[in-house]
């Protein structure tokens, strides 16, 4: 998708708003929806804070769907190519896609551990992140509690969903 002005983007039509941001978090349009009634955002950044609210104010399990809404690192979704264009593109920055078999058969059996444990799977910004760090950071999340994990990937959909915002936002 090409950029778009924030100020075209403060002017389209409703649904065409939630087409440009839909995808902003993960198979998640709702959030978008969420928030193009507060129109007009003065900021890419306060555009962020609406979005965040939103998703704050929705609740636990709206939040849970979002994060199950996530793919797996190096995972099913992956390998069978269903990711999403972000996802993908993030991921393959990260080198996911490079992963030597056993680094493979390190995340499957990572991603299978922590979403036994927490209901949802692994979620990180990885834009910056080589694979040793993903999965150093996977392995010291997976000791947490349910709180402070669910906490922990609520905050990294955050960064993800910025770091998008700002991909397809022009100011």
């Amino acid at each position: 998708m090409a950029p778009i002005s924030l100020d075209a983007l403060n002017k389209i039509p409703p649904q065409d708003f939630v087409e440009v941001l839909g995808g902003v978090f993960e198979h998640s349009p709702w959030v978008a929806q969420g928030v193009v009634e507060l129109r007009p955002f003065q900021s890419v950044q306060a555009l962020h804070q609406a979005m965040v609210a939103c998703i704050a104010d929705a609740g636990h399990k709206a939040q849970l769907s979002l994060m199950r809404a996530h793919p797996e690192l190096a995972g099913k979704a992956a390998v069978k190519g269903e990711l999403t264009a972000d996802s993908a593109s993030e991921q393959t920055g990260a080198g996911l896609d490079q992963c030597t078999p056993q680094e493979f058969a390190h995340l499957t059996a990572l991603n299978q551990a922590y979403r036994e444990k927490f209901g949802f799977p692994f979620i990180i910004a990885v834009r910056g992140l080589d694979r040793s760090r993903i999965i150093q950071a996977f392995e010291r999340r997976l000791s947490r509690d349910y709180d402070e994990e669910f906490a922990e990937c609520l905050t990294q959909i955050y960064t993800i969903g910025e770091l998008r915002l700002q991909a397809i936002l022009t100011t």
